[in-house]
């Protein structure tokens, strides 16, 4: 696979964007919320230099967009966030975790009103400005889908521990460490290994799919452009 620096430049922005404003929003609402942590850290910014993890943010996604990997996938540098200081806990717990998909659903959203403003800009640049407007909607999508897994340390783990009663709360709590190791072993290495049985247990990466491409839908529908 060839990737061109106009690939590059339609990705990458819409990347940056998007984990960017993921992370300050959970800075933001944990510090509205009494914990100061991010924000003394100066993690509540738009500057994406303070949240990029090298690692998870470029070379992770890069390697597996060149491997053909079944899903794409990164991370950001987590925002600190002691629960125990936010003014309810299990509320602020809840709260926080859902800032970023929903700034990531709002980020979608405003991509895909402006997709109508694409046919008054000059020619030079429509196209550019079009597929950086679709790749921001569609990086958006799936950060929102893919956070709300319910495994921490993605949001859709946070949450769960905040909902659930505190007997099924714990045992969930305690897989925080071993979260990546699970997401990694289930979207990458799980399917590669029914592939050589000829197994397609590609399920988590199928249903991820599904549902994003129903969010796309529904996005798309809402701001006129179906």
């Amino acid at each position: 696979m060839n990737i061109t620096l106009y690939d590059l430049s339609v990705w990458v922005l819409p990347l940056v964007i998007a984990i960017t404003f993921h992370e300050a929003a959970h800075g933001f609402v944990a510090h509205r919320l009494g914990d100061d942590t991010a924000y003394n850290l100066g993690r509540v910014s738009f500057n994406p230099i303070r949240h990029i993890d090298p690692f998870g943010t470029l070379i992770m996604p890069a390697i597996l967009l060149l491997s053909h990997a079944p899903f794409l996938f990164g991370y950001a540098k987590p925002v600190p966030v002691n629960f125990r200081a936010l003014n309810n806990p299990r509320i602020g717990m809840v709260l926080v975790a859902l800032a970023g998909p929903a700034t990531n659903i709002a980020l979608a959203l405003a991509a895909a009103a402006a997709l109508h403003i694409v046919d008054v800009i000059p020619s030079n640049a429509a196209q550019w400005t079009l597929d950086n407007l679709k790749n921001a909607l569609v990086i958006n999508v799936i950060l929102a889908i893919f956070n709300m897994m319910p495994i921490p340390p993605l949001d859709g783990g946070r949450v769960a521990v905040g909902l659930l009663p505190r007997p099924l709360a714990l045992p969930l709590a305690r897989l925080e460490p071993f979260g990546m190791l699970i997401l990694i072993a289930v979207l990458i290495l799980l399917p590669l290994a029914g592939s050589q049985f000829g197994l397609n247990l590609d399920i988590i990466s199928a249903i991820l799919r599904k549902m994003t491409g129903y969010v796309l839908a529904v996005i798309l529908f809402v701001t006129g452009n179906t």
